[in-house]
């Protein structure tokens, strides 16, 4: 009795003192009992080779190839007939590692990214439609712009009461006619919009001789320069929050365009501005500009730390999305530009 109250009071103070439970202490002391390996067989509620082959024959023929267990399991069911259980199934599928997805379902094709390319004025166009808010609520004006993506300048645009593919091929057309576009000269770039995917559209764009290209699906950035242009449009001090009519909102599109084109200098046009870039201008303006600096710099040397200064460069070429720099021309790789934020004044 005295033995065996010093050896529970000895584990008392033990377990205190390692701040463990009594309860290991006395399951650590207690002999570990081995339990025999019972050679047990098969169980008797397991398939036999037979029904496994005629399950796996079954899931796998040409009916049911493309369904799932459940489906295969119900569709025998009302057929009054009965293979295994639904779990069975699976287990049956994993010893044969064809656990997949099954059922026929639509795949969407893998779009290809648009790569393009532009070293020049009326080579790209981008197009796009962006919403205007009307009087009252729920009311809108859609704005047509057409927009080249070297010079950044506005080449056409349209403003209606709706979104139309019918709209679009008049102000195509009328562009194009308007900056003498010969055939295999164009590209234009655009979104999955309806207007934009319809097919007369497509058919009007392969009798001007225009290739088409489109964004991917719901890839917001495929489509840059429009969507740049029109952040610049709803940006701008002047753009009102809503519009009394179509006839208002042309108004005040009209001198935005002139604003846009010939006095908004573009950081990704060097500075110049769009109309003087697609009219040709751009190295007189850029040699007046050099020659300005000269004279700065010969006055008052000491203030460029830099040395002579120079104006800013004008890209030679403009992508929507850039192939990989190994891939592309290295020297056109070196001369792509970024998408510049564009200057708001």
């Amino acid at each position: 009795m005295t033995e065996g109250l010093a050896s529970t009071v000895g584990v008392t103070r033990a377990c205190e003192a390692l701040a463990v439970p009594r309860c290991q202490v006395y399951r650590a002391r207690q002999p570990r009992v081995e339990k025999p390996v019972s050679a047990r067989g098969p169980s008797v509620r397991a398939l036999s080779m037979v029904e496994k082959t005629v399950v796996r024959e079954t899931l796998n023929s040409e009916r049911f190839a493309d369904q799932a267990p459940r489906e295969v399991y119900a569709t025998l069911l009302d057929e009054q007939r009965y293979l295994c259980s639904v779990a069975s199934m699976y287990r049956l599928l994993r010893e044969n590692q064809a656990i997949r997805e099954r059922r026929n379902q639509l795949r969407h094709p893998a779009y290809a990214k648009p790569e393009l390319l532009a070293t020049g004025p009326q080579q790209v166009w981008s197009w796009d439609i962006t919403k205007l808010l009307g009087p009252v609520k729920w009311t809108c004006f859609f704005l047509y712009v057409l927009l080249d993506i070297f010079s950044r300048y506005i080449v056409g645009w349209l403003l209606a009461e709706r979104e139309s593919s019918d709209l679009a091929q008049s102000l195509i057309a009328e562009t194009c006619q308007r900056e003498q576009i010969a055939p295999d000269q164009l590209t234009i770039h655009a979104d999955r919009g309806g207007p934009m995917t319809a097919k007369p559209l497509a058919l009007l764009l392969a009798d001007l001789g225009v290739v088409k290209s489109h964004a991917r699906p719901h890839v917001s950035n495929d489509n840059p320069f429009s969507e740049a242009q029109f952040k610049t449009l709803k940006y701008h001090p002047t753009f009102p929050d809503r519009f009394g009519s179509p006839a208002d909102a042309r108004a005040w599109f009209r001198p935005f365009v002139h604003w846009y084109n010939w006095e908004h200098h573009h950081t990704g046009l060097g500075l110049l501005t769009p109309g003087v870039v697609h009219s040709g201008q751009a190295p007189h303006f850029q040699a007046q500009r050099r020659q300005v600096l000269h004279q700065a710099y010969a006055l008052h040397p000491e203030r460029f730390v830099r040395g002579q200064p120079q104006p800013l460069a004008l890209p030679t070429a403009v992508w929507i999305n850039p192939p990989k720099p190994e891939a592309a021309n290295p020297e056109v790789a070196l001369a792509q530009p970024s998408v510049d934020t564009e200057v708001r004044h």
